[in-house]
């Protein structure tokens, strides 16, 4: 039985029939009431008093730990809807892998399809209503047209629509199509006419008169649904055709909302796969029968999550699973508008699973094994097949359990490596993975797996281990005094910051040791500074960091037996700071153009270059960004640079002072504080206390000293800070904007970082 719970608590779900949500504007205009009814106008005064509504309340009021009232619920809504980032609507979409959008309601006063990819797992796709193609083309050719010209317009009008149904066959962001016949004429669906010509001049007629046009024509509308279907079966592509059936607005013929009234369309077109929407309430039983009958015809149980109450959305699923087999059901929302629909559904449909499942496995009608199969197909597979997504099955992290921290639980693992799924599926050319990270002499280390091998690996809650001598390794191998060389640590990548490689097919992410049983390595530097941010956060600072790569390229000289790297400064004569001098020679340029590009491929998009003092040396500024991902993104940086150097026959070094006579290399990190941000005198004056402390990591070679001398622009020998003074170790630009210059390339960053924030 855990095993089912755990299923049904972490397998993602598909909805795969949604619509767009309203935007932060137009929100308050709509009666949040409709959240759990299809009830409108004066009819819609009632829903308080219906068990969807009433349980809605206490699902709410659970999430936004309020009074159960709905006033209080409504209260909070607003309060929560105010949060930056779209927080909220994140959180109400939590658990759903990605959603099909119809989106052929009124565009105006919703966020496009695509917009909700920032709330999903995985991209969202579009569905195509088409009436509203239909009425879309009416509004815009009736202009054109006088009321004598009705047969060239109607033939007008068929040429359009078939021209935009074949783009939306080809169109891969297009997944399905769906009609909302039912709303208009029902589901007795006429056969094929292709005399309409008396129906095309009432178009004509009504469109000109009303300046819209809403598509219900009797034989229209049977028209565009065959015309749609026939298309759909002469290409090679097969999109599903939705149905809406059943349950719905007040405008639908509820005697002809009868899924069984299709069934003759469905024999027609046995290559076409059809979808029963509303799980056709209250003629589920009916839909499962043809979901079950025919080879073609799929079943969705959804938008009852959550119309229905516990007791009906629990009959609904029993009923389909009487005679449809679960490859055939889907779910979906069919959420209109509201982020708190697709909340409700989400945590209702999982409960209504756990309670019908569990009886049919302690009855034995199911072993637990396919209980989860059921829920598998349900909520994933089936949608995943119909509409040719194909996304892997990951596992997501428990709706209600968004405190518990990552490295804790394996729904965490599974939250953290959906972000090497998605970088495989938006670059499926990668097949290697670097796992990275920088040991206590700031040396980048690093293994490779093959990227089949990772993924299968980390899908079992596999790592790779470790030797625990792997932070006491000097640079050549030898483990420094008081290390041991037994016992292992687990390398735990960290896919917030996983990117393209500088080599094609390769992808790099840090890695964070832990021990076997998943306890943090106090000692690893890079779990150093994700404790140090995370205690920041906790008093309400956060902060964000960016890094300036200083770097010289030098070249190559032959020697006997090969090749001397790091002997002369390449173009050495004339260089210095930000001259057009130095990005003149062709050479040059085509290093430096080649480094922004696999930067930018690597998701790093820098904000400027520049010649520095020293021959050969230039710098890189990066963006600012998180802590974490700011020295994650400052090592690939590095290891991106240094491969197109090597690449060039050059090398790419940070060595403080590769040349005495020239004023060296540093590594200088900006630093603001975004929230707390009145509070930079405190924290910079911590900085200056401990600066002396500070330098053990800033400066951590006796090499980093020889650029530390007055007069080269690189911190100086005082303490102090400065406005906008180059010499002092600490800079002030604007606001909490620092510049700390007292870095070199030779500093691990992260134990660097740590020990700032500490102070």
């Amino acid at each position: 039985m855990d095993l089912l719970l755990k299923a049904i608590e972490t397998t993602p779900i598909i909805d795969h029939h949604a619509h767009n949500l309203l935007t932060a504007a137009n929100i308050s205009t709509y009666d949040s009431l409709t959240i759990t009814t299809e009830a409108h106008g004066a009819a819609l005064k009632q829903t308080p008093s219906t068990l969807a509504h009433l349980r809605a309340v206490k699902d709410l009021a659970q999430v936004l730990e309020c009074e159960p009232t709905w006033e209080a619920v409504q209260k909070a809504i607003e309060l929560k809807r105010k949060d930056p980032d779209d927080a909220w609507s994140r959180r109400c979409f939590q658990g759903i892998e990605t959603a099909l959008i119809d989106d052929g309601l009124d565009p105006s006063n919703v966020h496009p399809y695509d917009w909700h990819n920032r709330l999903t797992r995985s991209k969202c796709k579009r569905l195509v209503r088409i009436e509203r193609i239909v009425e879309n083309i009416v509004m815009e050719r009736s202009k054109n047209f006088s009321k004598s010209e009705h047969g060239a317009f109607g033939d007008d009008v068929v040429d359009q629509f078939k021209a935009a149904v074949q783009e939306a066959l080809k169109d891969p962001e297009v997944v399905g199509f769906k009609s909302v016949i039912c709303y208009r004429v029902g589901l007795a669906i006429q056969g094929f006419d292709k005399h309409v010509e008396g129906a095309m001049k009432s178009i004509l007629e009504s469109g000109n008169a009303e300046g819209s046009y809403r598509l219900e024509d009797e034989k229209l509308s049977p028209y565009f649904v065959h015309l749609t279907a026939m298309m759909i079966e002469q290409s090679k592509s097969k999109k599903p055709f939705q149905f809406h059936t059943g349950l719905g607005d007040n405008d639908i013929d509820l005697g002809l909302s009868n899924p069984a009234h299709l069934q003759g369309f469905i024999e027609n077109y046995p290559t076409v796969p059809i979808v029963l929407l509303h799980a056709s309430y209250p003629f589920t039983t009916q839909a499962g029968y043809l979901a079950s009958a025919y080879d073609n015809c799929y079943m969705d149980v959804g938008e009852v999550f959550p119309m229905v109450s516990q007791d009906g959305q629990e009959k609904i699923i029993r009923e389909a699973l009487e005679l449809c087999p679960s490859e055939k059901l889907t779910w979906s929302t069919d959420g209109h508008w509201f982020p708190e629909t697709y909340l409700l559904a989400v945590r209702q449909v999982r409960e209504a699973m756990q309670h019908v499942l569990c009886e049919y496995a302690e009855r034995e009608t199911l072993t637990a094994t396919e209980a989860v199969k059921v829920v598998q197909d349900v909520f994933f597979n089936t949608s995943n097949r119909l509409y040719k997504l194909g996304l892997p099955l990951l596992p997501i992290q428990g709706l209600d359990e968004l405190s518990i921290d990552p490295k804790d639980s394996s729904q965490g693992w599974a939250d953290n490596l959906t972000h090497l799924r998605k970088l495989l599926r938006k670059d499926p050319s990668i097949q290697f993975l670097r796992l990275q990270w920088l040991d206590y002499t700031s040396t980048p280390r690093a293994r490779v797996l093959p990227i089949k091998r990772a993924v299968r690996m980390f899908s079992e809650n596999k790592f790779v281990g470790i030797t625990k001598a792997v932070l006491g390794l000097l640079q050549p191998d030898t483990v420094a005094p008081g290390w041991g060389t037994s016992g292992e640590y687990n390398a735990y990548p960290c896919f917030e910051g996983l990117r393209p490689g500088g080599r094609k097919a390769y992808a790099t992410v840090q890695i964070e040791f832990q021990e076997h049983n998943g306890d943090e390595v106090p000692i690893c530097p890079r779990t150093l500074l994700r404790r140090q941010v995370e205690k920041a956060e906790s008093q309400g600072i956060e902060f964000l960091v960016g890094f300036e790569v200083e770097i010289v390229f030098m070249s190559r000289e032959k020697v006997e037996g090969g090749f001397q790297y790091g002997s002369i400064p390449v173009d050495e004569g004339g260089h210095a700071w930000s001259t057009a001098h130095a990005l003149r020679p062709d050479y040059i340029m085509d290093l430096l153009e080649e480094v922004v590009q696999k930067l930018e491929n690597a998701g790093i998009e820098i904000e400027q270059f520049h010649p520095e003092s020293s021959p050969g040396q230039y710098e890189f500024i990066l963006p600012p960004l998180p802590p974490l991902l700011s020295v994650d993104t400052l090592i690939a940086a590095r290891e991106i640079i240094s491969l197109v150097a090597a690449n060039a026959g050059l090398r790419a070094t940070l060595f403080p002072k590769p040349a005495p006579a020239h004023a060296g290399t540093g590594a200088h990190v900006h630093i603001s504080l975004t929230k707390s941000s009145e509070k930079w005198q405190s924290f910079y004056a911590g900085i200056l206390k401990h600066l002396k402390a500070i330098a053990a990591f800033t400066y951590s070679q006796d090499a980093s000293y020889e650029r530390v001398v007055d007069g080269v622009w690189a911190g100086s020998t005082y303490i102090c800070w400065g406005t906008q003074n180059r010499e002092a170790p600490l800079r002030r630009i604007e606001g909490s904007h620092f510049e700390i210059k007292c870095m070199d390339g030779l500093a691990n960053p992260y134990l660097t970082l740590s020990a700032i924030f500490v102070a």
